[in-house]
């Protein structure tokens, strides 16, 4: 059977101070990373700021793909969790590195301007109860489900000062919960003031033909235009991601081979346990760009 390749772009969250390390193996990648203007990724507290991490989290994803695209089949599809929706149009050929940090740049303040006028918000992670069950525990408190992960574990957000409530709620209804370190509830209701402007920008960015169809976070669609893109792209910072949608879009659409680009792992843990007959790896799993180019090779022919 022939080989059909998904790439994952992750979100925020696994950054650290070594992410471009690996893709500075290469001479390419390197040469488009120095070429980017970025924040420092050596100051934790920075890292983890919304716009530092947001233009990080792309410039990773897109590094590492210049360092891999030459010895990768092209991809069959793209997609992104959260802002690793946005390196997924670099992955695909919509938009180029220096756009996509700029549009980055532009969303997390839409973000951050929405944290102002709604301070103190919160993500959590739940884990052990259905999606129906944990949106029925989790609405007196004011939280909304931002990302379904699996059919029984979701992101929420909401008010940072409702999370030990919601806690007690969870863990007396024999499940568990973690909270983010994220201070924004995205993809709720509480980002509702940030789509218009991002979309405004989106719908000024120059956008090319796509090599490959990015999978959309919030309906699991093949898009592969720029008036889906801008539609889908700026109402992802409000409305919640169908992550199991998306890989089960994937394995639907024949995908036999996920690399996931990196910092972490999570996607493309996420994928194996949920369709354990595509195989499964993330960059972060290896020790050199050599190290993947054979598994992709093994993988791929």
């Amino acid at each position: 059977m022939r080989s059909r390749l998904l790439i994952l772009c992750p979100g925020q969250g696994a950054q650290h101070a070594q992410m471009f390390e690996l893709a500075r193996g290469s001479a390419r990648a390197a040469a488009l990373l120095d070429s980017f203007t970025l924040p420092s990724a050596s100051d934790p507290a920075l890292m983890f700021s919304n716009r530092a991490a947001q233009q990080l989290i792309v410039a990773g994803a897109l590094a590492m793909w210049e360092a891999l695209r030459g010895d990768a089949p092209a991809p069959a599809l793209v997609a992104g969790y959260s802002v690793g929706e946005l390196a997924a149009y670099g992955v695909a050929g919509a938009l180029g590195g220096a756009e996509l940090l700029e549009l980055a740049a532009l969303r997390a303040a839409a973000m951050d301007d929405c944290r102002r006028a709604h301070p103190g918000q919160a993500l959590a992670a739940i884990s052990g109860l259905s999606l129906p069950r944990a949106a029925g525990l989790m609405a007196d408190d004011l939280f909304y489900i931002a990302i379904e992960t699996a059919d029984d574990s979701c992101i929420a957000g909401g008010p940072a000062a409702g999370l030990a409530a919601l806690e007690h709620k969870v863990v007396a209804a024999g499940a568990r919960l973690t909270r983010l370190p994220v201070e924004l509830a995205s993809h709720t209701p509480y980002l509702a003031a940030a789509v218009a402007p991002f979309a405004a920008a989106l719908h000024g960015a120059d956008f090319q033909p796509f090599t490959a169809p990015v999978l959309s976070g919030i309906a699991a669609l093949r898009v592969d235009g720029k008036a889906l893109a801008v539609d889908q792209l700026s109402r992802q910072l409000a409305e919640p991601i169908l992550w199991r949608g998306c890989m089960d879009a994937g394995a639907e659409a024949g995908i036999t081979v996920a690399l996931e680009l990196g910092p972490g792992a999570a996607l493309s843990k996420m994928l194996q346990a949920r369709h354990p007959q595509i195989a499964c790896r993330s960059v972060a799993d290896f020790r050199s760009l050599a190290g993947v180019r054979r598994w992709l090779e093994q993988h791929c022919g």
